[in-house]
């Protein structure tokens, strides 16, 4: 298992336990007849190159890449032959790894984080929980998220009357210097997308936006459990339980060319009432009646 997370990350577990979980229920246990060796890249593109060397070195039957781009584009690299199952990519087709959703054609196949269209609703939720906001700073990976995301979010912001402005992420800093030289402006908010760099930076993120009084979306639940505003994306734990059923199906034969790529089945919108109150914002009735969870 190749992971973009750093070994400490305490959303690194949930995951492997959850992974761990699917494969036990269909019949695969550690030290009987399953044995996994785990790399945590920590968001590094070089440990992401070395990490999957050395893992297509012990010769495995499948690598499950968690998750993002990067990480599968590492692997088939080094390998063109050996199975790999990917979560939390947001655009394999247009990255290059498969042929296509239905039929992968290569040596991956996996589970999409998203489908473009529901990125549109991170604006309008923004829009709903802080109406006065006229700017938002979308923080993103452009060489992850490719233009579909950054396309659906741009199709809805002229409706609402938000201005776009893309930031960067390809390190602290550069994250850092974008966000307060946005927060100079009025009625700003962020649109926080899904990339391995937004996971691994999201404590600096979430205390930028705090500090610096902006409401700002996000695309999953732990970053509002860690003290961000809200969040609308699926669940990236139940992922890892569903790959199981892809690593079973090919342990016992079945090829990645052969398996479709699957997009997620649920989204959960979560909210925190602390962090709300905290930058003076009244949350509407509506939207805390179709929130999953609130946080308080």
């Amino acid at each position: 298992m190749l992971m973009h997370l750093a070994a400490d990350d305490p959303e690194g577990q949930p995951r492997i336990i959850a992974f761990e979980q699917g494969m036990r229920e269909l019949g695969w246990a550690v030290g009987r007849n399953l044995q996994i060796d785990y790399r945590w890249a920590a968001g590094d593109p070089d440990r992401f190159r070395k990490c999957a060397a050395e893992l297509v070195a012990l010769a495995p039957d499948v690598v499950l890449a968690a998750s993002g781009t990067p990480l599968v584009v590492a692997l088939q690299q080094v390998t063109a032959s050996v199975p790999i199952v990917f979560v939390g990519v947001a655009d394999p087709v247009g990255a290059g790894l498969v042929e296509s959703l239905a039929r992968p054609g290569g040596n991956a196949t996996g589970f999409t984080v998203y489908e473009y269209s529901m990125s549109g609703k991170w604006i309008e939720l923004l829009k709903e929980i802080a109406p006065r906001v006229t700017r938002a700073a979308v923080v993103r990976e452009p060489a992850i998220s490719g233009t579909g995301q950054w396309g659906a979010i741009q199709s809805v912001a002229p409706s609402l009357g938000v201005e776009l402005f893309p930031i960067g992420v390809r390190d602290a800093g550069e994250i850092e210097r974008a966000i307060i030289a946005f927060s100079r402006g009025s009625n700003g908010g962020l649109i926080v997308t899904g990339s391995p760099s937004t996971s691994v930076h999201r404590h600096q993120i979430i205390a930028l936006a705090a500090r610096l009084l902006l409401p700002a979306v996000y695309p999953y639940r732990y970053f509002v459990a860690s003290g961000g505003l809200l969040s609308y994306g699926p669940d990236p734990t139940d992922q890892f339980r569903r790959a199981a059923g892809y690593v079973d199906r090919i342990l016992k034969g079945e090829k990645p060319a052969d398996l479709p790529v699957q997009v997620p089945t649920k989204y959960e919108l979560v909210i925190n009432l602390k962090t709300a109150k905290a930058l003076g914002l009244e949350v509407p009735a509506a939207l805390l009646a179709r929130a999953n969870e609130v946080i308080e």
